[in-house]
C-alpha cells in the first residue's frame, strides 16, 4: 500500500496493552542477553549455510548417538537448535514490526515537522500585527539558529590537499 498521510492515535490503554504485551514477551524469554561488542566479536555467526550446517549435525547425532562422547550433551545441542529456529522465527516478526514502526515514526514525523513549519510561517506573519506573538517566533525560529551556527566541515579535498 503506498504511503499516505497518517491519521491515527493511541490511545492511552492501548498504549499500556502494547507495552505489556511487551512486557509479557520478556518475561516468556527470561533467558534474553546482552552481549557486549567484544563478545559479539568472538561468537560464530549463523546465517543460512551454517543452519543448514548445525541441522545437518543435529541429525547425525541423533542418528549415531554411539559415536559422541558421553560428556556430550545431545539433548542441550538439540535444545540450541530448537531455540535458534524458533528465536530466527520470532526475529523476522519483530523486523517485520520494527520496519513497520520505524518507517510509521519516520512519515508521522515529517507530517508533524511539515505542519510545524506551516505554524512557524503562520506565526513570522502574524507576529508583525498581533502583540505576543514576536517572541514566539523567536522562540520558534533558535531551531533555524541553530542550523545555521553549526561550523561548516571543510571539504574533503581542501583537508587532503593541506596534509
Amino acid at each position: 500500500m503506498p504511503y499516505q498521510d497518517i491519521n491515527a492515535s493511541l490511545t492511552d490503554n492501548d498504549l499500556q496493552e502494547i507495552k505489556q504485551a511487551i512486557a509479557t514477551i520478556q518475561t516468556k524469554m527470561p533467558f534474553l542477553i546482552t552481549l557486549s561488542q567484544e563478545e559479539r566479536k568472538r561468537l560464530y555467526k549463523l546465517g543460512d549455510k551454517r543452519l543448514s550446517f548445525v541441522q545437518n549435525s543435529l541429525k547425525a547425532a541423533q542418528s549415531n548417538p554411539n559415536i559422541l562422547p558421553a560428556s556430550f550433551d545431545l539433548n542441550g545441542f538439540n535444545n540450541d537448535y530448537r531455540l535458534t529456529h524458533d528465536l530466527s522465527d520470532l526475529l523476522m516478526l519483530l523486523n517485520q514490526l520494527t520496519e513497520q514502526v520505524d518507517d510509521t515514526l519516520m512519515a508521522v514525523g515529517s507530517e508533524a515537522m511539515s505542519s510545524s513549519l506551516t505554524v512557524y510561517d503562520y506565526v513570522k506573519t502574524a507576529a508583525k500585527k498581533t502583540p505576543g506573538l514576536k517572541a514566539i517566533a523567536e522562540q520558534l525560529g533558535t531551531l533555524f539558529k541553530a542550523i545555521r551556527t553549526k561550523p561548516a566541515k571543510p571539504a574533503p579535498e581542501l583537508v587532503a590537499s593541506s596534509n
